[in-house]
């Protein structure tokens, strides 16, 4: 079968990290995305270094299986091209701080107006009410704002920001669950709705475990580096050659840790017979097990711990990571070779479908314009409409199709 979203088409006129991961995820499961960008392409095809082929590695990892549309939303005629393009479209897909997509004339009384069916989604860093909403945000920002610096790092180290931007990924990942959710209540109704999801929003439910332990205790969360508030041992120690993470805070698995360590007298010790009192008693207990991990080696206590079934792994870089022979042979990184940029690497769809695909369908990520022509041909423009907006600004086409055509003009 096709993918699941086969039939769907989505009109993707966000720009940076979250929005366009949520269109990719879409993407991804075989809806058609037309991306619809500002002249000269959108900004996060300049984020970088790195570039490939001169696009920024970043932006390359977040727009697969999409169609690029290039078109001028300052020009008068722009906000039209895009209510048209949302007649025939099920879902549409923006990241403007508020207010901004209802004064370009593309907002979601406007497009509701055109397409009663349409599901309009809009994220933004803040929501669309409150104090905040006004107030401009990225990820860094919204990492500071939402809780999650406040724990992540060291007891005796600064706050810092998790080393992945978790407020714009967990952001598409919501939206995405929530035009899902969308989609399916229409087929229900017959009719769409309006989605917002924020930044914040999405940080404060990824961080459901320790927010919820604030709400019941009133005690803020320490900074813990690789330990959790809630379970010890559940760490990385050092070895004598790098690091091994550490989960055996079970009834079962502690004292198996105690007898692969050589103390099995560890187990009944009063200071750390229980979770309870090794979660309270972390720092003793870390004093106690650290000089233990330091005579020998990750790889030699990973076969020792893996036999005794306690749960454990290296920690891995990115060139340690990719180049493990069970990410290869899973296939979660993919390879494509685009006409443009060459040969892109990236990680697939994390869900794997028994029935349906779900995963690279186009090659990478498509030049800024790429599809203009063919786009609008398709939602009902006129060439010489078509001709008449490329003309004007108001659209900017790069797609073979539209160069051929113009150099035989000439």
């Amino acid at each position: 079968m096709s993918g699941a979203l086969d039939g769907i088409t989505v009109l993707d006129l966000s720009q940076g990290a979250a929005g366009p991961t949520c269109g990719m995820y879409l993407a991804d499961l075989g809806a058609d995305v037309l991306k619809v960008e500002p002249p000269g392409g959108e900004w996060g095809r300049r984020l970088g270094p790195p570039f490939v082929g001169g696009v920024a590695a970043a932006y390359l990892g977040m727009n697969r299986n999409k169609r690029s549309i290039v078109v001028d939303l300052k020009n008068d005629q722009g906000a039209e091209v895009v209510l048209r393009l949302a007649e025939d479209c099920d879902v549409a897909l923006e990241s403007f701080r508020p207010g901004v997509a209802d004064r370009l004339g593309i907002g979601y009384d406007q497009m509701r107006s055109r397409n009663p069916r349409l599901i309009y989604t809009a994220i933004s860093a803040f929501g669309q009410t409150g104090p905040w909403r006004d107030r401009p945000g990225v990820d860094g920002v919204a990492q500071a704002m939402g809780g999650i610096m406040s724990v992540t790092g060291t007891d005796t180290g600064p706050p810092v920001k998790v080393g992945v931007p978790a407020a714009d990924m967990a952001g598409g990942v919501f939206a995405s669950q929530a035009i899902l959710a969308a989609l399916f209540a229409r087929e229900r109704t017959g009719v769409g709705q309006r989605v917002d999801v924020s930044l914040l929003d999405a940080l404060l439910s990824f961080q459901v475990v320790p927010l919820s332990m604030y709400l019941a205790s009133g005690e803020s969360p320490k900074r813990l580096g690789s330990a959790a508030p809630y379970a010890a041992p559940n760490e990385a120690f050092p070895t004598k050659d790098g690091h091994v993470m550490v989960a055996a805070y079970t009834e079962k698995r502690w004292p198996a840790l105690c007898r692969v360590l050589g103390h099995p007298e560890l187990a009944d010790d009063p200071r750390f017979d229980s979770n309870d009192k090794r979660v309270r008693g972390r720092h003793e207990l870390q004093e106690v097990l650290a000089p233990l991990f330091e005579e020998r080696t990750t790889a030699e206590w990973i076969a020792l711990l893996d036999d005794a079934d306690v749960l454990c792994g290296p920690i891995l870089a990115y060139p340690q990571l990719t180049g493990e022979e069970h990410v290869r042979l899973s296939e979660s990184i993919t390879t494509v070779d685009h006409p443009s940029t060459g040969e892109v690497r990236s990680p697939r769809l994390p869900a794997r479908f028994s029935d349906t695909t779900g995963d690279f369908r186009v090659p990478a990520p498509p030049v800024a314009g790429e599809h203009s022509s063919a786009v609008l041909r398709e939602h009902g423009f006129s060439e010489s409409e078509i001709s008449h907006l490329i003309d004007a600004g108001v659209v900017e086409s790069h797609d073979p199709q539209t160069a051929e055509s113009q150099d035989r003009q000439t």
